[in-house]
Order: C-alpha cells, then sequence, then structure tokens
C-alpha cells in the first residue's frame, strides 16, 4: 500500500520541477493502481530508488530524486529526461537487481566529459 509519505514526495517533486505535473499524476496514477494488485506479504518497510547527478567540477547536486520502489520501472523511463546520454546503463540490469532484492548503490558513473557522477542506490 502507498503511503502517505510516498505521494508527498511525489508532489514535493513536482514542486521543486524535478518532475512536470503530468508525469507526477502518472506516478500517484501508478501508485493508486499498485494499491489495487495483490501483493505478497511485505518484508519491510518502504524503500526509495534514489538518483543523484553530482557536477564533478563544483560538487554541487544537479538531481537527487527519490522515486518508491514500488514505482521504479515508471521512474527509470521518466529517468530518461534527466539523463538523456545513459551510454553504459543497462537499465533491464536494474529492475533485475531490485527485483532480487538489491540494497545500497548499484549504479556509479563518471561522465569525466560531461563533468558529472552518477549514483543510482536503493535506500
Amino acid at each position: 500500500m502507498a503511503t502517505a509519505d510516498e505521494r508527498i514526495q511525489i508532489l514535493k517533486m513536482v514542486e521543486a520541477r524535478q518532475i512536470t505535473a503530468e508525469e507526477g499524476a502518472k506516478l500517484l496514477d501508478a501508485l493508486e493502481k499498485a494499491d489495487k494488485e495483490p501483493r505478497a506479504a511485505p518484508t519491510r518497510t518502504s524503500r526509495w530508488f534514489r538518483v543523484r547527478v553530482t557536477d564533478l567540477h563544483t560538487g554541487k547536486q544537479k538531481v537527487n530524486v527519490s522515486i518508491p520502489l514500488s514505482l521504479v520501472e515508471v521512474g527509470l523511463k521518466m529517468g530518461a529526461r534527466f539523463a538523456p546520454q545513459t551510454e553504459g546503463i543497462d537499465f533491464e540490469q536494474i529492475v533485475k537487481a531490485i527485483r532480487e532484492g538489491a540494497e545500497g548503490r548499484i549504479v556509479d558513473v563518471e561522465d569525466e566529459d560531461g563533468g558529472e557522477h552518477v549514483e543510482i542506490s536503493i535506500e
């Protein structure tokens, strides 16, 4: 069941202009649909899929997005908007790792030409 925190996080992402209102509506709709699907008994509390993009030159975060793990497949598709240059990242492998219960940092890439550091983790 989607928590109020998950819904609030999506609304905060819209407010911060990290995602569009349309994308936020799709995520909220996906949360509602996920609530209606039968699930196995949960083994732990809510988990998050987090993407951080940091400027290598300044050290400042350019992107810091957390998506409820239950929406990760939708989020990965939308994530292409934040990092259209995703060569070398196998999104199918990321989804597989998540389904198998991976935790912690699952992707850590530095793009020296683009001056960005991308981290993807499950928290």
